[in-house]
Parts: structure tokens; C-alpha cells; sequence
């Protein structure tokens, strides 16, 4: 799984089975998830056709499932937690305020769910986003425009996605926590300019931890000079051996992928390279890299 922003709308890659209740959505495989924001002047008249055209703009194949809401890009919030990735972007609209009104969840699991599973996915999911908004002090269950995407990758691990499952209850904790921080971005209780990125930790205890690059206490954790806008790496896991490796985790009984020598992100070249190429693929990265290295041996 991939993903990267691209002008107002998240773009999620990959090679899914999903189900969605989204627009064109149902249950299959698909290459490409999305999340686009619309301006406030949009027409409602025809959200496939916009859909489509993104995807054609974007250059990406046509089997894709696509959500759409009025909260901006910047107020997205991405959680991690272990094999599960959840990217949320929630606004409520009522009598007295005119403006976004949509709870949109795209659930991603590197671990291969059965179609019962992601069906059951989109239940867990919903039934978090109630509870958030109940124990957040908000009347009601969602908005008539919410939608769900669960989408995974890989041979089936799960059968099942209820909120006592493996599954289940990391879908659970990422939704119940991620609807209330990503509806305060959206609200102004806590401003960002950029979407916000979560990490999942049982260090002194479990809890979520907001990645900010800004006084970075680490900082320089590999060199001088180093970039930090992909310090949430949106390879991670990569898998690939020469970036980085699996090793035995201390809190879980699995292995977990540590890429922490890794350097490629932090190459200003490199970095400036995937801000202007979003879509770049990690080979190119690393082929782009070496090129840099071999230039510099060359020079005098």
C-alpha cells in the first residue's frame, strides 16, 4: 500500500480486495482508494463523473473506489496501528452551520481479510464512529453522507472483523480515537497545515502519539542537514531488505518492520524529488539516489 495527497484529493495504491459504501462502491478488487475534498461551490449533479476525471488526470486505471467530502485535505488524519492504516477526514453539518457535513473512513489492512471480514469491517468501523461521537458530546450517529472503505492486501489472514477480533479491535481503537481528532482539526480546536499522522504505541503504556516534525526533540537522528517531511514514511513497510528489515517485536508476538537506518527520505534531493512527484515509486527513489551518488564521485 502506497498513498500520498495529490492537489485536494488522498490517493491510497495498491492491490486491494475492498468493500465500500462510497460512490460506485460494492465489493471487488481494485488498484487505487480515494478521498477527494470539494470546494464548497460544487456541483452535486454527477460525483462518478468527477471521480473519474480524477482518476483520468491522475493517470491511474480505472478500477478504483472514491469518496468525497467538503473538509479539507489538511484537517485528514492517519492512523497506524500495526497492520491497520486509517485515514479519516470528519465534518458535521447542522441546522445552524452551513458548512462540510460528511465522516468519511478508509480502512486499510496490510494482512488479507475475506469479504466477510471487510463486510464486517464496515460494521466495527461504524460502530466506532457512533461511540466516538457519542462520548464526544455529539447528538447523533453521523451524517446522511458518511462512507466507509475496507480495503486489505495479501493472502487471507481474517476471517472475520468484529470488535473482539484481531482485526476488529484495531479497527475499533483507530475509529473511535480518530473521529474525535479528526473532527477537532476540522472544528479549529486544534490547527494543523498539513494532514495529521498517528502512531499506535504501548511504550509506558498504550496509547496514540501525534508525529509532529516541528522541535523535534531527535533531531538530528541521522545527519546534519537531513529532511523530516517524510519522518512518517508513506513506503512504511517497504519490505525492501536493502532499506531495512523485520525483526522479533518486544510488545508483539509477530515481527515488525525496522527501517530506523534508513536515510533515502531524509536526502534533501530525495525529498524534493517525491514533493513534486508524489506518485514516485521507491525504485525510482533509490535509482534517482544512486544517480546523485554517482554524479558526485564524477565530479571534480
Amino acid at each position: 500500500m502506497r498513498y500520498y495527497l495529490r492537489d485536494r484529493t488522498l490517493i491510497i495504491r495498491g492491490n486491494f480486495r475492498a468493500a465500500s459504501t462510497g460512490i460506485g462502491g460494492g465489493i471487488g478488487s481494485v488498484s487505487t482508494l480515494l478521498n477527494h475534498s470539494v470546494p464548497p461551490e460544487w456541483d452535486h449533479d454527477d460525483p462518478a463523473r468527477d471521480l473519474r476525471t480524477i482518476i483520468a488526470r491522475n493517470g491511474l486505471p480505472p478500477d478504483y473506489y472514491g469518496l468525497m467530502t467538503a473538509v479539507e485535505m489538511r484537517n485528514l488524519c492517519v492512523f497506524q496501528y500495526d497492520f491497520i492504516t486509517a485515514f479519516i477526514t470528519a465534518g458535521i453539518r447542522n441546522h445552524e452551520d452551513p458548512g462540510p457535513g460528511t465522516i468519511n473512513i478508509i480502512i486499510t489492512s496490510r494482512e488479507g481479510m475475506a469479504d466477510a471480514a471487510l463486510l464486517g469491517g464496515i460494521i466495527t468501523a461504524t460502530e466506532a464512529k457512533v461511540l466516538s461521537l457519542s462520548e464526544n458530546g455529539y447528538d447523533l450517529t453521523g451524517t446522511p453522507t458518511d462512507a466507509v472503505i475496507v480495503a486489505s492486501e495479501g493472502d487471507v489472514v481474517h476471517q472475520y472483523a468484529g470488535p473482539v477480533t484481531g482485526v476488529g479491535r484495531r479497527v475499533r481503537h483507530a475509529v473511535a480515537f480518530g473521529v474525535a481528532a479528526a473532527m477537532k482539526r476540522h472544528e479549529g480546536a486544534v490547527v494543523r497545515d498539513a494532514p495529521s499522522f498517528f502512531i499506535f504505541s504501548r511504550y509506558g503504556g498504550e496509547h496514540w502519539v501525534e508525529w509532529e516534525p516541528e522541535n523535534c526533540p531527535y533531531y538530528p537522528c541521522h545527519f546534519e542537514g537531513q529532511r523530516c517531511d517524510f519522518c512518517y514514511c508513506p513506503f512504511y513497510p517497504c519490505g525492501d531488505e536493502s532499506l531495512g528489515q523485520w525483526v522479533g517485536s518486544s510488545t508483539l508476538n509477530g515481527m515488525v518492520w525496522n527501517c530506523a537506518s534508513c536515510t533515502l527520505l531524509h536526502e534533501p534531493e530525495i525529498t524534493e524529488y517525491l514533493l513534486r512527484n508524489p506518485g514516485a515509486t521507491l525504485r525510482e527513489l533509490k535509482a534517482r539516489k544512486k544517480r546523485i551518488q554517482e554524479q558526485g564521485r564524477s565530479s571534480p
